[in-house]
């Protein structure tokens, strides 16, 4: 029987003045994800909980404080090397500036407009829900 990987994320839905932060991956060792856009975020260690695992991230990721509000979504994701555990939440902050350390791009979009890149694949099912969220 095979062990797979499973991974523990957190993804940040920062929307600041009505649009969606979007980061750009790099290159990774999956082409399945390698240059596709994600949520920021990362991995929930031990004794973390999940708004404390995305304020660490951001801040080690990015120097970026956010608030961190309600759950937006949950995703179970079965790419070809590993599942994920994706929790999303809305996060807001108090500007845009922020540096960019692990991500090659990035940018901010309406929620209308998120389908027009290429995401990874764990998080499709999340821009139906950001499209109804309260701005």
């Amino acid at each position: 029987m095979e062990l797979r990987k499973e991974i523990e994320v957190v993804a940040a839905v920062v929307i600041h003045e009505g649009e969606v932060l979007c980061m750009q991956r790099g290159a990774t060792k999956y082409p399945y994800t390698a240059y596709h856009w994600e949520f920021s975020g990362g991995k929930i260690e031990a004794g973390e909980s999940a708004e404390e695992a995305l304020q660490r991230e951001l801040l080690e990721e990015m120097d970026y404080p956010v608030q961190v509000h309600e759950k937006i979504g949950e995703v179970y994701h079965r790419y070809p090397d590993f599942d994920i555990h994706l929790q999303a939440y809305r996060c807001t902050a108090s500007s845009r500036q922020f540096l960019r350390k692990e991500h090659v791009a990035h940018c901010w979009l309406l929620p209308s407009a998120l389908q027009e890149l290429q995401w990874c694949e764990a998080d499709y099912p999340l821009l139906e829900a950001i499209q109804h969220l309260d701005k």
